[in-house]
Parts: structure tokens; C-alpha cells; sequence
């Protein structure tokens, strides 16, 4: 039998009408997933229904609270090869989940005889939800897909159940639940070929400005390790990926770096993993590489790091290679809150890494979050004072985000079990706004304590306080700023992106795809 040709579908970016923070950013996942299977001698497309509609913004009939950027249904549609044997969805962010699940059946009833394959963080964290929800899914792949994928394509390529591979789900014919073993890993990492981007597809996120932390003209998304070895109870880590860390043979990444250089004149990596520095030997190993091989570019970790290994000879390690955003993820400024989340840090080594950092010239953004579970209002006085002693050490930004109770945490599982969420379309469409919306001030948040209105004040209080403070302590950032702003082509930090995108779409100069 010949081998199915697969397309990998994604949905648009799904926000409120006052967000403030949806960014586009490449699919690194479907690049993954898609390298792996052409490696294996399977043909494929990908149908990126945010790439291909950048800065386009639509309502979905079903959902006239939200809105979508990027391809309507119809489009992407319109754009699925018609020899499609498999169609391959993402389902990465739960607050998406209502607006993907009607993509996956007006897909579908386009497309009736191909097989459905979802995976994702969403898919992962509730199963058998989504295939109850969705039940024009086939097979849903939890946890790592890209073996897992290729697992199921053989079996269709043979003729053989595929209902025998391990790692996926899916509903029987009388409509039961099945689950088949644990979450696999794949052991051995540096097997995996790397990502595969369509020619032109990294280009339209250039070209229209579009960047995953802060913005230089061709951002290069990269993953240099699978995994995150904590259990912090807010994260969904355990659950899709296990607390397996595994990082990378540093010449392999040495050798990706260099090939994207050659073909596309990137000017910075941007790491996409979830905890890209604890072990300081290697960090400090690869920053020698690096070096050795004359590789002159900018590096930017925007999801969040540890400070265990960031020390002195670190930190002036990431200077040299040319380090320009690095983000600390302390979450939280109360120890009695770090207790209870299963944050296993020490606020005072966080704080001198970050005067650490600073001296060394590094561009840093502090993450914090209030409004969990069992927080008092001292807890939350705790993390603002926190939040601010940071920016006055000189953090760049210092975000204050509320807390989120997403599938596939700890803290959703307690919560979900005490009978304190409702899980339906509601609850997924308010999570869209917990991290974007800040004009809101009635938020879906589960503190016992403190009303949503006054969480919600917090935080705006203290962005405001925040930058004041920043802006007040170092003025040479407003002229900064102003200059990023004005000029274009590159921002420092965040902020700086998301003034410069206004300021571009108020003057009609930001391109469109």
C-alpha cells in the first residue's frame, strides 16, 4: 500500500477583543512533527491558518465574544491538498479548544474519508473529553507525538490496526474510552531530524514582524532540550512531557545553528523550551562552542528559566555569546505560596542573579503570578513588593499575571476533584483572556479570598507602578524605547514589541500576509 500523504492543520490564534498579548508565532511542533515523518519517507504539507492570515482578525459565527486572527475555516479548506489521506491537528492551548474543535469537524466533513489525528497539551491533559466533545477524532496522540505519529502511519501503510500502538486513545465502537499504555518518551533525542519549515514560511513571520519574545528582523525558533525536571503544581509539564529532561548533544545544536545561518541569515535563536538552562557545566560548554565556532548571534530565552545555574561564570557566559532577553520565572514573591505550588526556589539567590545579570549587561523580564489557590492578600503584598524590588535591581519588565487553573496541572486536578470548575466552552474561552486581557476585571480565577475585580486591580496597579519604576530608576530606557519605536526593525523587550506593533499599525506601515 502507498504511503498516506499527511497535512498538519493549525488553528487561528483565538483572543478577546481587548487583548493585548497574541502574538503569532511559528509551529515549531509541526516543524518537528513533519521533519520526523519525511524522515521516514512520508509526504506532507502544512496548513498554518496563522501563518498564511497574519495580522487578519475575524469573528467566528459560533463564538461572537472572541475573535480569530488568521485564516477563516473556509480558507483553510480551501488550501488542504486533495490527495489528504490523514489530516494531523494541534490542540496545544485549552482556551483555543472550542474554536479547534469546529475547525476539526468542518475539516472533516470536507474531508470525510481521511483519517484525524490530534495531539497536543490540550488533547493530552483531557482525553476523553476531547474525543467525547470532538467525535470526528479518530486517535488522539498524548504527550511527545512524533514517533507516536509515525507508529500509526505505519500501520496504515501496512493495513494494520493501529488501534495496537502505544502512547494514544481513542473511542472503541461502542463508543468507550481507550487508553493505551503510558506516555511514551523518546529516549534518545538527538535522533530526532530537525525541524522542517516550508520554504517561505518563516519569511511571512518576518516580514510581518511577528516574534515569540522580543523582536530582531529573523528570529529562528529552537529547542535545545525535551522536558523540565521540576513539579510545580500550575504547570502541565508532568503530564505531557513527564519530569524527564533531556537536553541536547551541543554539536548537533552547533551544527542546526550554522545550517540556519547559511540558509536563511538569521539574526537570533530564540529557545522555545520550557526550562532551557540547568546544568551550568553544559550551558557553559556550549557558550565555549559557540564561541569557537565564531557564531555571532542573539539568544533569547522568553519562556522562563531557573537561576540554579545562572551564576557569575554563567551569566557572563551568556553575555559573551550574545545573550539578549533572558526571563526568570519566580512566580511568586511569598515563600508560603512557593511551598504550596511545589516552586522550589530561594527568592534571594533569584534576586542576585538578577543584579548579577544586570551587571553584565543582560535585558532580563521577571514572571510572576497571584491569585492561587489559598493566597491571602499578604501573599499577594508579598509578590508586589517582590515584583517591584526586582525592577528596581533593574529587571526590564517584571509581568504580574493571574493565575490560571489549566488542564493537565496539579492545581486543575484538586480543583476539578473539589467540584470548583466547570468544564465546557465557557471555561476554555475565559482562559483566552487570563494572560492577554487586562481591561477585564471579572476573570475566571479560583482564589477563596480576594474577588476578581481586586486581582485583576492588582495587576494593573502594579504594571503601571512597574514600568514607573523601571522607566524612573534607568531613564536611558525611554530614550531607548522612543528609539526602537520610532526606528523599527528590532525591540529590546516586550513592551517595546508590543508599542512598536501600535505604532506601526496606527501609521499602516506593518506588512500583511
Amino acid at each position: 500500500m502507498n504511503k498516506p500523504f499527511v497535512t498538519f492543520v493549525r488553528c487561528p490564534i483565538v483572543f478577546t477583543p481587548r487583548a493585548i498579548n497574541n502574538e503569532a508565532t511559528p509551529s515549531i511542533a509541526f516543524a518537528y512533527l513533519a521533519g520526523y515523518i519525511r524522515g521516514k519517507g512520508y509526504e506532507c504539507a502544512i496548513i498554518d491558518g496563522i501563518a498564511e492570515g497574519l495580522n487578519r482578525v475575524w469573528t467566528p459565527a459560533q463564538f461572537p465574544s472572541h475573535r480569530c486572527q488568521g485564516l477563516n475555516f473556509e480558507e483553510i479548506i480551501g488550501r488542504i491538498p486533495q490527495n489528504t489521506d490523514v489530516l494531523a491537528f494541534s490542540a496545544m492551548f485549552s482556551g483555543e479548544w472550542p474554536v479547534n474543535r469546529e475547525l476539526i469537524k468542518a475539516v472533516t466533513a470536507a474531508f470525510p474519508k481521511a483519517m484525524v489525528i490530534v495531539g497536543g497539551e490540550h488533547i493530552t491533559a483531557l482525553t476523553q473529553y476531547s474525543l467525547n466533545d470532538c467525535p470526528e477524532i479518530d486517535v488522539c496522540v498524548r504527550g511527545e507525538g512524533e514517533h507516536t505519529l509515525f507508529e500509526i502511519l505505519e500501520c496504515v501503510t501496512e493495513g494494520s490496526d493501529w488501534r495496537r500502538v502505544g502512547g494514544i486513545s481513542y473511542l472503541d465502537q461502542d463508543g468507550r474510552y481507550v487508553e493505551n499504555g503510558t506516555l511514551p518518551r523518546i529516549r534518545d533525542i538527538d535522533e530526532i531530524p530537525w525541524p522542517w519549515w516550508p520554504e517561505g514560511y518563516l519569511e511571512k513571520f518576518w516580514q510581518a514582524g511577528k516574534s515569540f519574545g522580543v523582536l530582531t528582523k529573523r528570529d529562528m525558533p529552537m529547542m535545545i532540550s525535551r522536558g523540565c525536571p521540576y513539579q510545580c503544581t500550575f504547570c502541565s509539564n508532568a503530564r505531557m512531557w513527564t519530569t524527564r529532561y533531556i537536553l541536547r548533544d551541543i554539536e548537533d545544536i552547533i551544527a542546526e545553528v550554522k545550517t540556519y545561518i547559511a540558509r536563511y541569515d538569521i539574526t537570533a535563536v530564540q529557545l522555545y523550551d520550557l526550562t532551557a538552562i540547568t546544568k551550568k557545566a553544559w550551558t557553559m560548554e556550549f557558550g565555549r562552542r559557540l564561541l569557537e565556532e565564531g557564531i555571532h548571534l542573539k539568544w533569547s530565552l522568553p519562556s522562563g528559566t531557573r537561576s540554579e545555574a545562572l551564576d557569575d561564570d554563567t551569566l557572563g557566559m551568556l553575555r559573551d555569546i550574545g545573550c539578549n532577553y533572558l526571563v526568570y520565572a519566580p512566580e511568586s514573591g511569598s515563600p508560603r505560596t512557593l511551598e504550596r505550588i511545589k516552586k522550589r526556589v530561594d527568592l534571594a539567590k533569584i534576586t542576585q542573579s538578577v543584579v548579577t545579570a544586570k551587571a553584565n549587561g543582560l535585558v532580563l523580564r521577571t514572571n510572576l503570578m497571584i491569585g492561587f489557590p489559598g493566597e491571602t492578600r499578604s501573599d499577594i503584598v508579598q509578590t508586589i513588593r517582590y515584583g517591584l524590588k526586582l525592577a528596581w535591581f533593574g529587571a526590564d519588565e517584571v509581568s504580574l499575571n493571574l493565575y490560571a487553573a489549566y488542564p493537565g496541572t496539579e492545581l486543575f486536578e484538586q480543583l476539578l476533584a473539589a467540584g470548583r470548575l466547570i468544564i465546557g466552552d465557557p471555561y476554555f474561552l475565559r482562559l483566552t483572556s487570563m494572560y492577554s486581557d487586562y481591561t477585564t476585571f471579572d476573570h475566571m480565577t479560583t482564589n477563596e479570598n480576594i474577588s476578581p475585580s481586586e486581582l485583576a486591580f492588582y495587576r494593573v496597579f502594579f504594571m503601571f507602578v512597574n514600568y514607573c519604576v523601571g522607566y524612573l530608576r534607568f531613564p536611558g530606557r525611554i530614550f531607548r524605547t522612543i528609539g526602537n519605536i520610532l526606528r523599527g526593525g528590532e525591540a529590546t523587550t516586550v513592551l517595546e514589541h508590543r508599542l512598536r506593533d501600535a505604532w506601526e499599525r496606527r501609521r499602516g506601515t506593518r506588512g500583511h500576509s
